[in-house]
């Protein structure tokens, strides 16, 4: 998985391309361990992720929930596989998904 990072002031932009598993999880977890403390708002690009696993749901969860008190988090362009996995495991009504 590659991870591309773009900050603009206190907005952080976080894009992933590949797969978010059990093996990538933690990479993405320490890239928002590290980077939200500065962030308000957090944009997750999924143009280019092509799977998640329940390993990414729990990544993305303790995101959610520390930006829950900030400026919010939010995931855009996902394709039909990973909206899939949210709408299956409820995580449709959990995220901002536009």
């Amino acid at each position: 998985m590659t991870i591309t990072k773009e900050q603009n002031g206190t907005a952080l932009k976080i894009a992933l391309e590949g797969r978010l598993d059990t093996m990538t999880a933690p990479e993405l977890e320490a890239e928002l361990n590290n980077s939200l403390s500065s962030a308000d708002s957090l944009t997750l690009d999924f143009s280019k992720l092509d799977y998640i696993s329940s390993a990414g749901l729990r990544v993305l969860l303790s995101a959610h929930k520390a930006m829950i008190a900030k400026g919010g988090m939010t995931i855009t362009n996902v394709n039909e596989v990973v909206q899939e996995v949210f709408e299956v495991t409820g995580f449709a009504d959990i995220l901002t998904i536009e």
